[in-house]
């Protein structure tokens, strides 16, 4: 599956009321990252609407993160974290929520379907394999 294919799966996860943010991305990854389902909601639950207040960090990015710790192994996932964060906001506009939803008033910026396309293409940024769907 192609990273653009991901993408897409992802948004439309979060666009149908599937899931929130966080789990959308991963689920998009779903064939890589093999958590069981229950599992996947209880520790995505947490990152809701930018942990909670939308004082934090966006959940698809927050998404994004725990991917590359899998892909990664655990192994030089600072560097990819760095990519990752780096990408998204240059895509995004932003990475806390209530940025990204201009809730202080500002402009908005992204919706949560694209900011979850946008974490997994910048998730497919730091791992140019990712289309042939092998880890680093």
């Amino acid at each position: 599956m192609s990273i653009q294919e991901r993408a897409e799966k992802g948004a439309a996860y979060k666009a149908e009321g599937r899931y929130n943010c966080t789990r959308s991305v991963l689920a998009a990854f779903g064939d890589i990252v093999k958590i069981d389902e229950n599992e996947l909601a209880s520790l995505t639950a947490g990152f809701v609407g930018g942990m909670g207040n939308m004082e934090g960090t966006c959940g698809a990015l927050v998404g994004a993160i725990m991917v590359a710790g899998i892909l990664s192994e655990g192994q030089g996932t600072l560097k990819y974290s760095r990519i990752i964060v780096d990408k998204f906001k240059e895509l995004c506009g932003a990475t806390i929520c209530k940025d990204l939803k201009g809730i202080d008033g500002t402009h908005y910026l992204c919706s949560c379907p694209d900011c979850i396309k946008n974490a997994i293409l910048a998730v497919g940024c730091a791992f140019s394999d990712i289309d042939s769907d092998e880890a680093k």
